[in-house]
């Protein structure tokens, strides 16, 4: 298994360790121990620009996906999931909120990110958003938030 975590932001330490321990254990516990994917912590002015760049959408957001198993080229490897990008000013935003802490909202966020990686979608029809948010509970779940 391959898990690739970067913190982009210098000012803010992330319990990056425990995030992989976490999500290397729902993997393995999903059935797709050799799973391979990278995440990226950035700050907003970062993911505004993914998002003009890849969505066409001028906005900051809380996270993006970018599979390696969809679009016109088959997958390299199955077992490459692709990458995560999560902004954590949008989750200290969120996780205040909610009333949450911000790790939280970051495992929130890296379930959400990857319900996208194992081909879930949310923004198509009604029915699919309902069927990515309960494969997003039971996911939390299995990881124990």
């Amino acid at each position: 298994m391959a898990i690739r975590i970067r913190n982009n932001l210098r000012k803010r330490r992330l319990p990056t360790a425990l995030l992989g321990k976490r999500l290397a254990n729902l993997l393995r516990s999903l059935g797709i121990p050799d799973a391979e994917l990278s995440i990226l912590f950035v700050g907003d002015r970062a993911m505004r620009t993914l998002n003009r760049t890849w969505r066409g959408k001028d906005t900051t957001t809380d996270v993006l996906s970018f599979s390696l198993r969809e679009g016109k080229f088959p997958p390299l490897r199955s077992d490459m999931l692709g990458d995560i990008v999560i902004s954590v000013p949008a989750a200290i935003r969120q996780a205040k909120a909610a009333g949450h802490a911000v790790a939280v909202e970051l495992e929130r966020l890296l379930i959400h990110g990857l319900a996208h990686l194992l081909g879930y979608e949310h923004e198509r029809s009604v029915r699919e958003a309902r069927r990515m948010e309960n494969k997003e509970q039971q996911l939390l779940k299995r990881m124990g938030v």
